[in-house]
């Protein structure tokens, strides 16, 4: 303009190319959690979690969705909208944009955004794939082999919406005939479903009969509709639970909780009716009003009244049903084992295991074993709970289901067979993705990433924890986001990674069930910087605190490092005796290897203490970082009783494995130890400094992952939120992979990383 230049930014739909075009993505569910708090911060997380994936990531979207919220929308005590709101300036563009489409590309697209949606060959019965052209080309969907896609879940709601009710229940009918001339028997149900007004028990049972073999996401609709459709309020009820069940394993938490208050409610009216006629279903109703809160506690396990709830499902319906029972007291049995409720407990498990006819299923059999050996762990029979835990592990190969897998793992864990637990865990993530059971995969994750730390494989662990918040965040479960960022902080301070410890901490914070994690990384913090008492002092909280979800676990796991913080103190010798018999009982090399680390930081006398770690360092189950751990406390040991040689050969085979970890921080302990007794210079590097553009040259597991990232056109802000640290520590971390891939940016380096 004159003499001055200047730059024209503008924002517009898919399709405006007036200027050079950057095509923007959909937000990161982070970013739109950070906008929901600004327009409506009194959000529940479950409701948060269903606004993010309508809007699709589209921030016009989740603003106009947030303000048109009522106070119990926002809280989660009434349905969700499943379209804009009539004023929004979103859905005036978008219907304006599908109003300017030929009359049968509308009509097509109407079609294509009916649920379930129908794939292109039944779609194609319909219409010319020429037809759907206009749409592509404006943006609206893309198309592919097998399936037409919206641009954006709030594309398809609208275009569904714009429908008047006849002309939805004509597309519906339309649809249900083709998907069943296409064989696509369950979607042909669910368009008739969706077609009918009234009644329809034929219907009802079919779609029922479907749902069985179902994925989560299709059975939710399917018993929905049944529970509208049938006339018998008995069959409602329990479609309506069923229907419940299934939105929670789909990972869809708020619509579980609206079915479950729908169920409760439908019973309670059920159960009123019947009982002023007296009539026996009354029972049968209060039992399903029962079912509906042990679903809601089951959703919560972090909750302490939902262990009093589950152990209220097992004990009235324990009898008729002894499955149900079984999954009730498998999630109360834990924490419930070490609390008030223990003698309660112990009863009921004994009465349900006595049920048992030797003849069930082998998932089946697991639940038994599962319950009956946290029966014998809360009376102090380790050795009869080690038996049953091991039968329940020994039947997993036979099963493929999440559920029975996912407690072979903490079984596993439980008797210190990491392999076993990983093997279980890991089956049941895999098992529960394949079959779109969301809300098992972080579940499943956090016994993998547990199993891992404990086997000494960090980075395994911290790959399960990164995945495994995502997916729980993803799927609402707040408080299993907060256990699997504790454990990101636990295995970034078991590194002396302070900057990351620091900041998952952070993440973490907020969620009760991570705050004993959350401890222990503070706690290994402590023990890196040389600060032992305040590092004993947490750990011993944790040892001795009241009982929780996981307590089991943490009161084994922190004991090594509060010996190690507190030395030989009397006061201990009940923990310390506590994890000795834990560790021999597991038969496990890499817990005897700790059980020998313990013994020798217990005791007093030199000698003994020297044989200990010697004994330590020789079980072949012991590697990685806990074998460098225990070659820099034997090393301080001889440099302290004056071995200054033998203690160097400790020192350095530390120092040098720290280093190959990434493990900085004990790399500088141990070359501190190292000059005090006597070396002359520090521990040299094992790895050759890499030549320029050397493709070989070692990467950690950490930097690995930050460089893929990096190449693949990440900021370090989107970095440091996929992976949970602080900007700071990505450039860190982003320096030294240039320097040893010996590369100056980052398009060498992701030339790098492609061409190798």
């Amino acid at each position: 303009m004159g003499t001055d230049r200047i730059a024209f930014l503008a924002a517009g739909p898919p399709g405006l190319e007036l200027f050079p075009a950057r095509h923007l993505g959909p937000l990161p569910d982070e970013e739109c959690r950070a906008l929901l708090s600004v327009h409506a911060p009194d959000l529940t997380g479950d409701v948060a979690v269903t606004l993010i994936e309508l809007s699709g990531g589209n921030p016009a979207a989740l603003t106009d969705l947030a303000r048109s919220l009522s106070p119990e929308q926002r809280r989660g005590y009434a349905p969700l909208p499943d379209t804009l709101p009539p004023d929004s300036p979103l859905r005036h563009r978008l219907h304006a944009e599908l109003a300017g489409l030929p009359a049968v590309t509308r009509d097509l697209l109407r079609l294509a955004a009916c649920d379930p949606p129908p794939p292109l060959p039944v779609l194609l019965a319909h219409c010319r794939l020429d037809d759907l052209a206009p749409a592509e080309q404006a943006g609206l969907i893309t198309v592919d082999d097998d399936r037409v896609s919206f641009g954006s879940p709030i594309a398809r709601a609208v275009a569904y919406r714009e429908m008047v009710a006849a002309a939805r229940r004509t597309a519906h009918l339309a649809l249900a005939e083709s998907s069943a001339a296409h064989g696509r028997g369950l979607d042909a149900l669910l368009h008739r479903a969706a077609a009918t007004g009234g009644e329809d028990p034929a219907l009802a049972a079919a779609l029922t009969r479907a749902a069985a073999p179902a994925t989560p996401s299709q059975a939710t609709e399917a018993f929905r509709y049944a529970a509208q459709l049938t006339p018998d309020p008995l069959a409602r009820d329990a479609a309506l639970l069923d229907a419940a069940r299934a939105a929670w394993l789909a990972g869809r938490p708020h619509r579980a909780t609206q079915l479950l208050r729908s169920a409760e409610q439908s019973a309670t009216q059920h159960e009123f009716t019947t009982r002023r006629e007296a009539r026996p279903p009354a029972v049968r109703s209060a039992e399903t009003r029962l079912r509906a809160r042990g679903l809601a506690a089951e959703m919560r396990p972090e909750d302490p009244a939902s262990r009093e709830i589950l152990m209220d499902v097992a004990a009235e319906i324990g009898d008729a049903d002894p499955m149900t029972a079984l999954d009730a007291l498998s999630l109360a049995g834990e924490a419930t084992c070490f609390a008030g409720e223990r003698d309660r407990y112990v009863t009921l498990a004994h009465r349900i295991v006595a049920g048992r006819r030797g003849t069930e299923s082998p998932a089946t059999a697991m639940a038994y074993h599962h319950v009956a050996g946290l029966a014998e762990l809360a009376v102090g029979r380790e050795d009869l709970a080690f038996g049953r835990f091991r039968r329940e592990l020994a039947l997993a190969g036979d099963v493929a289901e999440p559920m029975p897998l996912i407690r072979a793992s903490t079984a596993g864990i439980l008797v210190g067979d990491a392999r076993s637990a990983v093997s279980a865990a890991g089956r049941a993530a895999v098992l529960a993705r394949a079959g779109g059971a969301h809300s098992l995969v972080p579940r499943a994750l956090e016994l993998v990433a547990l199993a891992e730390m404990a086997s000494g494989d960090y980075d395994a662990a911290t790959t399960a924890a990164l995945d495994g918040a995502a997916i729980a965040r993803s799927t609402g479960q707040s408080a299993l986001t907060g256990t699997h960022l504790g454990l990101l902080a636990v295995l970034a301070a078991l590194v002396g990674d302070r900057d990351d410890g620091q900041e998952r901490i952070r993440a973490a914070t907020g969620t009760e069930q991570a705050r004993p994690l959350c401890e222990w990384a503070l706690a290994l913090l402590d023990l890196v910087d040389g600060r032992p008492l305040p590092a004993a002092v947490r750990l011993h909280t944790i040892a001795a605190g009241p009982p929780g979800r996981g307590s089991v676990l943490l009161r084994v796991a922190v004991v090594p490092h509060l010996l190690e913080a507190a030395g030989p103190e009397p006061a201990l010798n009940p923990v310390a005796a506590a994890f000795d018999d834990w560790a021999g009982r597991t038969g496990q090399d890499g817990w005897l290897a700790l059980r020998d680390r313990c013994r020798a930081l217990r005791t007093r006398d030199g000698e003994a203490a020297e044989e200990h770690f010697h004994a330590a360092l020789r079980r072949v189950g012991e590697g990685g970082f806990p074998r460098a751990h225990t070659e820099l406390l034997y090393g301080r040991l001889l440099r302290r009783r004056r071995r200054h040689v033998a203690a160097r050969e400790h020192l350095r085979r530390a120092a040098e494995t720290f280093r190959l970890l990434g493990a900085e921080p004990w790399a500088a302990q141990s070359a501190r130890e190292l000059r005090a007794a006597g070396e002359r210079s520090g521990p040299e590097m094992i790895t050759a400094a890499p030549v320029r553009g050397d493709r070989d040259a070692v990467l950690t597991a950490q930097q690995q992952r930050i460089a893929t990232l990096v190449a693949e056109g990440a900021t370090n802000r989107e970095v440091a939120q996929e992976l949970h640290l602080s900007p700071r520590t990505v450039d860190h971390h982003l320096r030294n992979v240039f320097a040893r891939l010996g590369v100056r940016s980052r398009t060498e380096m992701a030339h790098l990383l492609a061409a190798g």
